[in-house]
């Protein structure tokens, strides 16, 4: 029986760890209960990443980079990956290393497309405009 428990808890500590991000497709209204007819929160972007946290028939509730919860409906979430800067300025560099030439600077809140995790805390991103180079995890949001 104690094994049983323990087998069983672990079970749960995998499931509590298995964060899934997706971005938003495009523009939408968030809502405040999984149906048209709960109140309106605001429109989010396209390209912003959430997290969910819960997935219903049509349904997901997502947490955005600020830690708001709100309803959307699953249609509108893309498997694209994102990630959003939270630092005032993030520096993203050609190499996966400090010293590594600057390729462009990101402001806070601006969506970059995630590609890969590299060693050492660093992640490769493009933006939009097709500059893409490593930026370091801790200064984004949906990883």
């Amino acid at each position: 029986m104690k094994r049983l428990l323990l087998l069983v808890a672990a079970g749960f500590a995998l499931a509590a760890n298995a964060i899934e991000y997706r971005t938003v497709e495009s523009a939408t209204v968030l809502y405040d209960a999984p149906s048209q007819r709960g109140g309106k929160f605001f429109v989010i972007k396209r390209e912003t990443p959430v997290e969910v946290v819960v997935s219903l028939e049509g349904w997901s509730k997502v947490r955005d980079a600020e830690g708001g919860l709100a309803w959307i409906e699953k249609k509108y979430l893309s498997d694209k990956r994102s990630v959003i800067v939270t630092a005032d300025r993030a520096e993203v560099r050609q190499k996966a290393e400090d010293g590594s030439s600057l390729v462009f600077e990101a402001e806070k809140n601006v969506a970059l497309d995630y590609l890969e995790t590299a060693p050492g805390g660093w992640i490769k991103v493009r933006h939009r405009d097709g500059q893409s180079g490593f930026i370091r995890a801790n200064q984004i949001w949906g990883l």
